[in-house]
């Protein structure tokens, strides 16, 4: 699952076949500047807390986060370099990719741009703009995206330590602002009317190619800008969480695992997973599977029913786990419960056994036990919740029940 910059996987599985094209990221997609000059600030503040000396973000979704930018510049170093001093930061791009500015908030902020040709080190250029005083051991925190092939050459000038930025302002980028929150409603909201459509889509004589293209223009057209990722997997194909879609034919009383997502608004994420039956529940007859579904709604509906401020990531896990496994399904349950979502449709915080993150409000993630019986069926319920106050908002709220 995923986008053209980065392919994310339900549960961090599976590729998928992308329908949709990314549309352009236009300004009117942006939050307000101040917005960003805030988030600029809060990164500095956070990193100079915490010891640091200064952060370099490649592109990316952190990119984004901290400028509204999704530029995209390939091998050349396209950076936003922010000294913990109080100096102003800097972002350093390739000239030839300088119109792209305009797609972004970074005219209106407080950030010194620096162009480069081919033939400059784009890497002093970074060094640079971090103030480093002389004979220092500096600790720099580096983006998650910078590839080797950046850092190696960074790590040489600084001439200090490094450490992953993200680790370091992971709260900032986990808890969502109430502009965030509002994106990922918006976005769920566009999705759930999406899901609304489905029954109808599934009827016998069609293939899951034919219901993927269908739901490919039904995401575009409830407003998302662009289409992440399509999963139709019935019957045997339901099993295996690495499906996306196939040439097989639909058949009365199949399972259908419809598993779809977008980028939707200021470019946060929808992410949701319904089962089905083709023609309805009334045409499946048999037991085995309404008994395991039953099973996986009442451990989705647990697991969101226990998500509050103050429990662990993997607390949320183990009840849906474990009422999965006292059900005798615990073998077939063979993901995560969910992960974070907002600029990437995988982020932190992983709900999953292991991590003793303690949740916090604002931070969003999925909630999305599964139950595979391979080479038979397989069943998923997804819901994004995000954490508030005194327990979650839900928000995703289409019937979650065998439709």
């Amino acid at each position: 699952r995923g986008r053209h910059r980065r392919l994310n996987y339900p549960c961090g599985l599976h590729p998928c076949h992308m329908m949709g094209h990314m549309s352009e990221h236009h300004t009117e997609h942006l939050f307000p500047a101040s917005v960003y000059q805030h988030r600029l600030t809060q990164a500095a503040t956070a990193a100079r807390n915490a010891g640091l000396d200064g952060l370099i973000f490649g592109t990316g979704a952190e990119l984004a986060y901290l400028t509204g930018s999704w530029i995209s510049t390939h091998e050349r170093l396209t950076a936003l370099i922010i000294p913990t001093d109080g100096s102003e930061p800097t972002f350093i791009l390739p000239a030839v990719d300088r119109g792209d500015l305009a797609l972004s908030a970074i005219p209106e902020l407080t950030v010194t741009v620096r162009g480069w040709v081919d033939g400059d080190n784009p890497h002093d250029l970074a060094v640079k703009a971090l103030h480093l005083a002389p004979d220092t051991h500096p600790t720099i925190g580096l983006g998650s995206s910078l590839t080797a092939d950046h850092v190696l050459p960074l790590q040489q000038r600084i001439g200090g330590s490094t450490v992953l930025a993200a680790t370091v302002l992971k709260e900032l980028f986990m808890r969502k602002a109430e502009e965030e929150i509002t994106a990922l409603r918006n976005a769920a909201a566009a999705i759930d009317r999406v899901f609304a459509a489905v029954p109808k889509l599934l009827q016998p004589g069609r293939s899951e190619q034919d219901v993927a293209r269908d739901l490919n223009y039904l995401i575009l057209k409830e407003g998302h800008a662009a289409v992440d990722f399509i999963i139709v997997g019935s019957a045997a194909n339901g099993a295996n969480p690495h499906h996306s879609y196939s040439d097989r034919i639909l058949k009365a009383g199949d399972v259908v695992v419809v598993d779809i997502g977008g980028t939707y608004g200021p470019n946060y994420h929808s992410d949701c997973t319904r089962t089905f039956i083709v023609g309805g529940p009334e045409e499946q007859h048999n037991p085995d599977i309404a008994a395991m579904y039953n099973v996986l709604e009442r451990a989705q509906a647990a697991a969101v029913a226990a998500v509050k401020p103050g429990v662990t990531a993997e607390s949320i896990d183990r009840i849906a786990r474990n009422i999965i496994t006292e059900a005798g399904y615990g073998e077939q349950f063979i993901h995560r419960t969910g992960h974070g979502i907002g600029l990437s449709t995988h982020e932190e915080p992983f709900i999953m056994e292991g991590n003793h993150l303690t949740l916090e409000p604002g931070m969003a993630f999925s909630i999305e036990p599964g139950i595979y019986i391979e080479g038979q069926y397989g069943a998923r319920i997804e819901d994004i919740v995000v954490v508030t106050e005194t327990g979650c908002e839900t928000l995703n709220n289409q019937p979650r029940s065998l439709q």
